[in-house]
């Protein structure tokens, strides 16, 4: 089953993607301004005691900080990213898809900008990270966006629905 797939379904499709990234990599920079200029150095802030806090760690591998020594390597998967979703959006029409799209478009560019940016210097910049759950991995909105984003593709998937979108029905 396919939708009407006119050039302005398309356009709009495209737009959600962007605007859903933009809003993602703005929220992910303000946080992290935020948190660096007024959380670094400085004591743990409790949200919910010791349950959630927020503190301010530079990360310079992957999840859980596996990786350190591999943060070109990291960036170049980042800026991979970002070409595989121009990609596809040419191909677009799916709104769900778009939305998940934007959410790992923006939480890449997110992490894309501290490696790009961010001392030590640039391909090597270690990633701002703050939201700092008990007995797990503190992270950062960017990476918020990143598996909230690939859990939604993985939703869609199983769903059948293509990023053009096509409904598969098993």
């Amino acid at each position: 089953m396919k939708p009407e797939q006119g050039t302005g379904h398309r356009k709009r499709r495209i737009t959600a993607l962007l605007l859903v990234a933009l809003f993602v990599y703005l929220l992910d920079l303000g946080s992290k301004l935020l948190v660096v200029a007024k959380l670094e150095h400085h004591e743990p802030i409790q949200v919910v005691g010791t349950l959630l806090q927020f503190t301010v760690i530079r990360n310079r591998g992957a999840a859980f900080s596996m990786g350190e020594a591999l943060t070109i390597f990291l960036t170049l998967i980042a800026v991979a990213v970002i070409v595989v979703i121009a990609r596809i959006a040419r191909k677009l029409y799916s709104l769900p898809w778009a939305i998940a799209l934007g959410l790992l478009l923006g939480g890449a560019f997110g992490n894309l900008t501290d490696r790009l940016f961010r001392s030590p210097g640039v391909f090597e910049g270690a990633v701002v990270d703050f939201i700092a759950p008990a007995h797990f991995a503190v992270f950062n909105l960017a990476d918020s966006g990143i598996v909230c984003g690939g859990i939604l593709i993985v939703i869609l998937s199983f769903r059948g629905l293509d990023p053009d979108g096509t409904l598969h029905k098993d």
